[in-house]
């Protein structure tokens, strides 16, 4: 923003002129008729009186502009550091073993009852005592302890591992209650669970508020588990907003395993899916004639 300039004060110097200039003229008339009246009296002249040298007026300060004051320049904008680059080919996105492994309403495992080989159960509370990867249980033991450690939240395992056979069970039971359509909303036909590969778990607060329900997003175990689960290898695969990609409702308890590297990669990214992660067609629903 500029400053305003000093205003000149016009109106006192040209009063204090006009006095001044009056004053010499006086004078001069003045020195005029004594000389003539010594003249004409034939006396000697008298010394001229000497003029009184007229004052000048004190000089107006000319008006200084002043200089605009500049503007701050702004800081730029840090440029965020981008996330280092991840070569996607390095693991199987169709191999059932695979820790990249993307199983959905569109990808059948394969085979369709694998099991997987490394199955353990982790020193953690349960509800119902499934195995898990191995990989996946040692990333789990670290995220329960900092839960404790860092937010003095207890967790437990819901569920993890379930065998093909298993999954049939399950799902016949949600099409009992909510028939199909609703059913496919929740819970995936046998041989497209993400169960069957040991590397997902449904995880709970031990007071079992909300256990397996939506709203346990909104719990401080939920919260906590939505913000921090990446630091351990996991991603809360299915968000409100990925249903139309993954055709499933909210789970927020649901954590697939990817590993450090990934799951840093989905956050850092804001990419929410692994379908959109590999360049995989969405699945909202099953292909015709899949058999449930």
């Amino acid at each position: 923003m500029t400053s305003s300039e000093n205003e000149p004060r016009d109106g006192r110097p040209v009063g204090r002129r006009a006095l001044v200039i009056g004053g010499v003229a006086a004078a001069a008339g003045a020195t005029a008729f004594g000389v003539g009246a010594a003249i004409g009296n034939g006396r000697a002249s008298a010394p001229s009186p000497t003029p009184t040298t007229p004052v000048s007026p004190p000089s107006t300060p000319t008006p200084t502009a002043t200089t605009p004051s500049a503007e701050p320049t702004p800081a730029p904008t840090p440029t965020p550091t981008p996330t280092p680059g991840i070569d996607l080919t390095a693991n199987s996105v169709d191999d059932p073993a695979s820790v990249w492994v993307v199983v959905n309403k569109l990808r059948t495992l394969s085979p369709i009852d694998y099991v997987p080989a490394d199955l353990v159960s982790p020193d953690v509370p349960y509800v119902n005592r499934q195995p898990m990867r191995q990989a996946t249980a040692d990333a789990l033991v670290a995220l329960f302890s900092a839960a404790v450690a860092e937010a003095g939240l207890s967790l437990a395992v819901q569920s993890a591992y379930r065998s093909y056979d298993t999954q049939v069970s399950v799902y016949a039971g949600w099409v009992s209650t909510r028939g199909q359509a609703g059913a496919d909303a929740t819970s995936a036909r046998p041989g497209h669970s993400e169960h069957q590969t040991g590397w997902a778990v449904d995880v709970v607060g031990a007071s079992g508020a909300c256990a397996l329900e939506i709203c346990w997003g909104d719990t401080p175990e939920g919260q906590w588990v939505g913000a921090n689960a990446h630091r351990f290898g996991f991603l809360v695969r299915y968000r409100p907003e990925s249903t139309p990609i993954t055709g499933y409702e909210s789970e927020p308890y649901h954590l697939r395993y990817v590993g450090t590297e990934l799951s840093q990669y989905l956050h850092d990214s804001g990419i929410e899916t692994l379908e959109r992660l590999f360049g995989l067609p969405d699945a909202p629903d099953y292909a015709a004639g899949t058999v449930s």
